[in-house]
């Protein structure tokens, strides 16, 4: 359950907190006015969708570029091992390589301070083991590896450029103070809107829709915030990065 509440935080505290003072002082002071909702839609759902389907789809092609470099890897550690010129010893060493690459990059991902050069270099020890060991493992089969290191190197690199570029701040930034600014647009309006007011005893219900809609924009804002770094293990839709180790 509490992995669902992770969208809930002092944001959300603020927007509802502001929204619920706004209701308050449009009551006591019966300030009211006729405004067409649909240009909040216009101003806030508009950017806000398209914030999320940004962050969406740099998840899912961060899905496909550890898909293949994981696939590739796997490939080059089985050209390895079904070498029989190579001893179990170099087998071991190949392997031991193979699956460091995994974990730097996997250290790479879920770490905020770092750098992918430690991966890289690990990476660059294949071609270190090919050329120490080329006897063994012949032109034929280091032109395979060589062939299905590229997809490593491209999954590789564009998943560091996942991480590294993210969708335009500008535009998260205008979401998020529209959404501040939400209920006091919307308020007197739907005061507004209620049978030409309500009474004191009703009041209930323009705090409900007034809280109950700022809730929601601003939990779609920290979706789509969760979304954005979709490594850093902290957001329910994050990618399980465990699964693209080689085991």
């Amino acid at each position: 359950m509490n992995k669902y509440l992770t969208i809930i935080n002092t944001r959300t505290f603020l927007a509802v907190g502001m929204a619920a003072l706004v209701t308050y002082v449009t009551i006591a002071k019966n300030f009211q006015y006729n405004f067409d909702l649909t240009m909040i839609s216009l101003a806030i759902i508009f950017p806000l969708v398209f914030t999320i389907r940004s962050a969406f789809r740099r998840r899912e092609k961060a899905l496909e570029y550890l898909a293949r470099f994981k696939a590739g890897l796997m490939t080059v550690d089985s050209c390895f091992q079904e070498n029989r010129k190579i001893t179990p010893e170099q087998k071991e060493e190949a392997s031991n390589i193979v699956r460091n690459i995994a974990v730097h990059l996997v250290e790479y991902l879920g770490s905020v301070d770092s750098s992918p050069e430690k991966m890289n270099a690990e990476a660059a020890k294949v071609a270190s083991f090919i050329r120490t060991n080329s006897e063994q493992i012949g032109n034929a089969t280091a032109l395979k590896i060589y062939r299905f290191m590229k997809d490593v190197y491209q999954g590789l690199e564009n998943v560091v450029a996942v991480k590294l570029h993210r969708t335009p701040i500008s535009i998260r930034a205008y979401c998020l103070i529209f959404i501040y600014i939400y209920p006091i647009i919307y308020t007197p309006s739907l005061y507004n809107r209620l049978h030409d007011g309500i009474s004191n005893n009703d009041s209930w219900v323009l705090y409900t829709l007034s809280m109950f809609s700022t809730f929601i924009l601003i939990s779609l804002y920290n979706v789509q915030e969760q979304l954005e770094n979709p490594f850093d293990q902290h957001g329910v839709d994050d990618i399980r990065l465990d699964d693209f180790r080689i085991k």
